[in-house]
């Protein structure tokens, strides 16, 4: 028997410091003995842990240990979590930002992703897209059974219902594939510059905030379609069966979507119906597409008065704004507290997103440093 952590002399045996901890598992820890076969099972507490979201900024500056304040936020936040008081689960949004890590110091992307993981001690988030499916199908159920368009957020969307029990003292760790590493940030780039040349229409722009949250939501929902049906189109008129490995994973959303309905109902009425939602208000408060719309049409408003007019500084500012946004609005619904930049704080805080009172979620950045210390001194000191 392979023993943890040594308490003692053996209860059974008598052993010389023989006998101790094996491993935890959920709500007990198994003690034994490494000389004789005597075991024994302690009953563990019940813990509920805060949830925090550390961005890749967060994780980055850390890792480079360049700044003091994110090294000491980083030992505080592990310190915790070694204590079941708090967890901060890693996301595929991490391991797809630190795929492109281009390496600091002699160290290289696959050593900040173990640092990530370290500090998440293995707990993880489901996928981002697998967070947006699960939320458009819950909804979409809602609207076809006449019920409210208010979304309940439930944490089993986003995490499984181990993360609130007793960590193991090992972890197991399963890469996943990645893709073209340049291609990838040469799109990131592009995706930027695209931004940005739209600026200056912006500025021009005449339409009220809710006219554009009005046109960036029904071109969310027609971005669903459009895939799904570009997909179609390549697989029935081209013939092109390469798109079964190649498809994006948007288009397979309205393709789950049809499995809630029946199978005698015509596909015609059925994406009909889909159509419908997409213009609904079941769609509208999905919390991912609540929060990436009102993101999207605050920096519009920004950009409107005045922000973000020197380029250079503005693509310094906004390089990672698409999966700054992705982070925020697959996970930030789901936690007790997330950090983020000093950007994407103050445009969070903004009346028309405002994260903290539509889901309770507390906002830290450099700019409230001292108050990410006080929230965690409170956690803290709530479980004395």
């Amino acid at each position: 028997m392979i023993v943890t952590k040594i308490l003692g002399d053996c209860p059974k045996c008598g052993g010389k410091n023989s006998f101790g901890n094996v491993s935890v598992c959920g709500d007990h820890v198994l003690r034994g003995c490494k000389i004789c076969k005597y075991s024994e099972t302690v009953c563990l507490p019940t813990v509920r842990k805060k949830i925090i979201y550390l961005d890749q900024c967060f994780f980055s500056s850390a890792f480079r240990e360049g700044d003091s304040r994110f090294v000491e936020a980083a030992q505080r936040i592990r310190q915790l979590c070694a204590h079941q008081l708090l967890v901060s689960p890693f996301s595929s949004i991490h391991e797809d930002e630190t795929h492109q890590w281009s390496g600091y110091n002699g160290k290289n992307k696959d050593d900040l992703m173990e640092f990530i993981k370290a500090t998440s001690r293995g707990h993880e988030f489901e996928p981002a897209y697998v967070v947006e499916r699960t939320q458009i199908i819950r909804a979409f159920q809602a609207f076809l059974a006449n019920h409210s368009p208010e979304f309940t957020v439930k944490e089993r969307d986003v995490v499984r219902s181990d993360i609130h029990e007793w960590e193991n003292y090992f972890r197991i760790d399963v890469g996943r594939y990645r893709g073209d590493i340049d291609q990838i940030r040469k799109l990131k780039h592009q995706s930027v510059e695209q931004l940005l040349d739209i600026f200056d229409g912006w500025r021009q722009s005449a339409n009220t905030f809710e006219q554009d949250l009005a046109i960036e939501m029904r071109d969310a929902g027609k971005a669903y379609l459009d895939s799904y049906f570009q997909y179609l189109s390549r697989l029935n008129d081209d013939n092109d069966y390469d798109v079964l490995l190649e498809r994006p994973i948007i288009s397979m959303v309205v393709e789950h979507m049809l499995f809630c309905f029946s199978k005698e109902k015509q596909l015609k009425e059925c994406l009909k119906q889909i159509s419908n939602f997409f213009l609904s208000e079941h769609f509208a408060k999905i919390p991912y597409e609540w929060v990436s719309t009102r993101m999207l049409v605050t920096l519009k408003d920004m950009v409107k008065r005045g922000a973000y007019r020197n380029r250079e500084k503005a693509l310094q500012s906004l390089s990672g704004v698409f999966y700054d946004i992705e982070h925020i609005a697959t996970y930030a619904p789901y936690c007790d507290a997330f950090i983020m930049d000093n950007a994407m704080a103050d445009l969070v805080s903004k009346p028309y997103v405002d994260l903290e009172k539509r889901y309770g979620v507390k906002v830290f950045s450099l700019n409230t440093w001292n108050e990410l210390f006080a929230w965690l001194d409170t956690i803290e000191a709530e479980d004395r």
